[in-house]
């Protein structure tokens, strides 16, 4: 297995020891993520561990509130064993978002539940920064006062040029955001809680979410393209985002594929995004105007919610309107150029589609994998399986809240014991 048991060396240090200890915490905590309940002396088969070893493990486990006992397993020889399973009260993250025209904040459990979800309209492109942030704040604190408990962390997700390290946005053209310090800012609104607080890429972290969504193993390759006022990509290779060297790869949105074409929010003319971002199909059908040139006051009139908007158009469509028709085809004719371009360069095993390009699967899915052939070099595409996201919008939101409790998995001891004041320090 990928994250076997790891042993100390005899005469090893104490150092070695915890090392060692913490890893093989979340081995077990791993496998029952990824393999369901089990009694203790499956979970020693199964690891390889032995079963002392794991008696241990699971008592800490159970005192850090990740795991909790069950039904009693039947067994043919022996006593019967208790049921391991993971704990979905007391270990809590969450995803949060920013884009045009909402917030978003979803609560998952350590079982990858769904805990809460929250998410408002709001013309965050036509807003100040703060006002956004201290929007998101208030957000987040309504969603967590229903849950209970704290978090172990909330992850934001931003579309643009996003530094993960130092917590700010360096660049979100539709949003119109530059060097926002997204983490400093809510940290402040939230009171310096004492759980981290993450910021990413919102295609980033929704390619994450994609790749439980399309089954894929957890070392596959995918490539998500997600579409809303702009276009974002994700790309995970060997189950790990590809970042880039200062953490800006997957911008494809603004590869510029059309020659002369309309000009993008980031300034450059014929960018992917200018020719098949919602804003260019809202702009081709009367009636829906691209978010940005409404002219309101946000706070007192937020924007139509996203996905009403699409089912307008959706029903248009169905019921044969030209307009909406044709501007839905030159979306998939520039959509099948983009993505040629990335499955030629990358040959994921999927290429998965989400955001409103999702909602107009009925009209675009026949015709894109038609086009996508004739803009692929290798024959058959390369293999490369098109799929479209089951999330909505939903993505980024349930992909950073996954990655927070990716955090814990890869080490437990994250997790303080449940019945520990927060602010008591614990050597391990």
């Amino acid at each position: 297995m990928r994250n076997g048991p790891t042993r100390p060396r005899a005469g090893g240090s104490t150092a070695d020891h915890v090392t060692v200890r913490r890893h093989n915490l979340s081995v077990v905590l791993s496998h029952l993520r990824d393999h369901g309940p089990r009694s203790r002396a499956r979970l020693a088969e199964e690891t390889g561990l032995n079963k002392t070893t794991v008696s241990s493990l699971v008592a800490e486990l159970v005192d850090r509130g990740l795991v909790g006992e069950g039904e009693t397993e039947r067994a043919t020889v022996g006593r019967p064993g208790q049921i391991i399973r993971l704990d979905g009260e007391h270990v809590v993250a969450v995803g949060a978002e920013v884009n045009v025209g909402y917030l978003s904040v979803l609560v998952l459990n350590l079982r990858g539940q769904v805990v809460t979800r929250q998410r408002i309209a709001l013309d965050t492109a036509a807003m100040d920064p703060a006002l956004v942030l201290s929007r998101l704040a208030r957000l987040l604190d309504t969603a967590l006062l229903g849950v209970g408990v704290h978090p172990v962390g909330v992850a934001i997700a931003v579309p643009g040029l996003v530094e993960a390290d130092t917590g700010v946005v360096r660049a979100a053209p539709n949003l119109g955001w530059t060097d926002v310090p997204v983490v400093a800012e809510i940290n402040r609104l939230l009171g310096e809680p004492p759980y981290p607080v993450l910021l990413d890429n919102e295609a980033n972290l929704a390619a994450l979410a994609e790749v439980e969504a399309q089954g894929l193993d957890r070392d596959g390759d995918l490539i998500l393209v997600t579409g809303a006022a702009g276009i974002g990509s994700g790309i995970v290779v060997g189950g790990r985002l590809l970042r880039g060297a200062r953490g800006f790869a997957g911008e494809a949105g603004h590869m510029r594929v059309r020659e002369g074409g309309p000009q993008c929010a980031c300034g450059h003319t014929g960018c992917w995004e200018a020719a098949v971002g919602l804003n260019a199909l809202l702009a081709a059908v009367p009636g829906h105007e691209p978010p940005h040139t409404s002219a309101h006051d946000p706070e007192q009139d937020p924007l139509p919610d996203l996905e009403r908007r699409l089912a307008e158009i959706g029903d248009r469509a169905a019921a044969g309107d030209a307009r909406v028709l044709d501007a839905i085809a030159e979306v998939d004719r520039w959509l099948s150029v983009g993505a040629g371009i990335l499955v030629t360069v990358f040959n994921p095993h999927v290429l998965v589609l989400g955001g409103y390009f999702a909602a107009l699967r009925p009209w675009i899915a026949g015709s894109l994998r038609d086009e996508l052939r004739g803009h692929v070099f290798a024959r058959d595409g390369g293999g490369t399986r098109v799929a479209f996201s089951p999330l909505g919008f939903s993505g980024s939101v349930r992909g950073g809240a996954s990655q927070v409790l990716d955090r814990v998995f890869r080490d437990p001891v994250l997790v303080e014991p449940v019945d520990k004041p927060l602010a008591q320090e614990e050597t391990v």
